[in-house]
C-alpha cells in the first residue's frame, strides 16, 4: 500500500505554494489525526482527502475568493444582487461584500466584521462563526480569536478531518457512499463529480479497501457488519493502524 505521505506529494503538487510547509505539516499530523478520529482504513482517508482535496484545491485554495465582478456576484447570489447597479458597489471589495453575504447568518453579526472574518478557509473551507466555533470545540483550537489557525500547517489536517467528522461524513464514507458524504459536508451535491474524480485519484495511490455496499441512513452509526465482512473490515483496519503507528515512529525518528 501506497503511504499517505507518497500520496499527498503525488495529489497536491502544489500546495507548498499558498501555504508553506504544507506538506510536511500535514504528513507529520497524519498519525495521530486519523487515529483520533477514528479513520482506520483506506477507505476512509480516501474519502475525506476527496472531500477536502475539491474543497480547498488541493491546496491551492486555502481562504475563499470573494473578489468577484457585479455580473458574477449576480449570478452567485441572484437574491441579493438581483441588478448590476445593486451589485456594482461591492465588486473587486472583497471585504465589503463578506460582510454583505455573510453577516446575519452563520452565526455572523449583523453590522460587524464576523462576514469578512471568517471566511472560508482552510482544508473543509471553514464558513461563519458558527462553524469556526464548532471546529474550535472539536479541536481545542482558540479559533474564534485566531480564525488563521486553520490554515497553520500544523492544524490544517486536524481542521478538515475533524470538520469532516463532525458534519456525520464517516457512515457514509464506510459505505463507500460518496453521495452521503457530500450531502453532509456541502449541504448538498455541489461539486459532485470532482469530488468523485478525487476519491478515485485517492483510492488508486492508497490502495484497495473493504467496500459496504449498502448507503447507512441519516443516523451516527451504521448497522453492525455480518461476521465475515467485520471479519475483513477487522484485518484491512489493523493493517492500516500498523502503517499509522510506523508512519508515527518515523516521523519520531526523524
Amino acid at each position: 500500500m501506497t503511504c499517505f505521505a507518497e500520496a499527498l506529494g503525488r495529489l497536491w503538487v502544489d500546495a507548498d505554494r499558498k501555504i508553506p510547509g504544507l506538506h510536511a505539516g500535514m504528513i507529520a499530523a497524519a498519525p495521530d489525526v486519523f487515529a483520533r478520529y477514528g479513520v482506520t482504513t483506506p477507505l476512509l482517508v480516501a474519502h475525506v482527502m476527496a472531500q477536502i482535496s475539491h474543497e480547498c484545491g488541493a491546496g491551492r485554495d486555502v481562504v475563499e475568493n470573494l473578489d468577484y465582478t457585479a455580473r458574477r456576484m449576480m449570478q452567485v447570489w441572484p437574491g441579493r444582487f438581483p441588478t448590476l447597479a445593486s451589485a456594482a458597489p461591492y465588486a473587486h471589495d472583497p471585504q465589503a461584500l463578506a460582510k454583505k453575504v455573510y453577516n446575519g447568518r452563520m452565526g455572523n453579526a449583523p453590522g460587524s466584521d464576523d462576514g469578512w472574518r471568517f471566511r472560508g478557509r482552510g482544508a473543509a473551507q471553514t464558513t461563519g462563526r458558527d462553524g469556526y466555533a464548532r471546529l474550535a470545540k472539536a479541536t481545542g483550537l482558540d479559533l474564534e480569536n485566531q480564525p488563521d489557525l486553520v490554515n497553520d500547517p500544523r492544524y490544517f489536517l486536524n481542521c478538515g478531518v475533524a470538520d469532516f467528522v463532525g458534519c456525520g461524513c464517516l457512515p457514509f464514507a464506510r459505505a463507500d457512499d460518496i453521495v452521503g458524504v457530500t450531502r453532509r459536508l456541502n449541504g448538498g451535491l455541489t461539486g459532485l463529480d470532482q469530488r468523485r474524480a478525487w476519491l478515485t485519484r485517492w483510492k488508486a495511490a492508497l490502495g484497495p479497501a473493504p467496500v459496504v455496499v449498502a448507503s447507512p441512513p441519516l443516523a451516527p452509526e451504521l448497522p453492525s457488519a455480518s461476521p465475515p465482512a467485520a471479519a475483513a473490515s477487522a484485518s484491512h483496519s489493523s493493517r492500516w493502524q500498523l502503517l499509522i503507528a510506523a508512519m508515527a515512529a518515523a516521523l519520531r525518528r526523524t
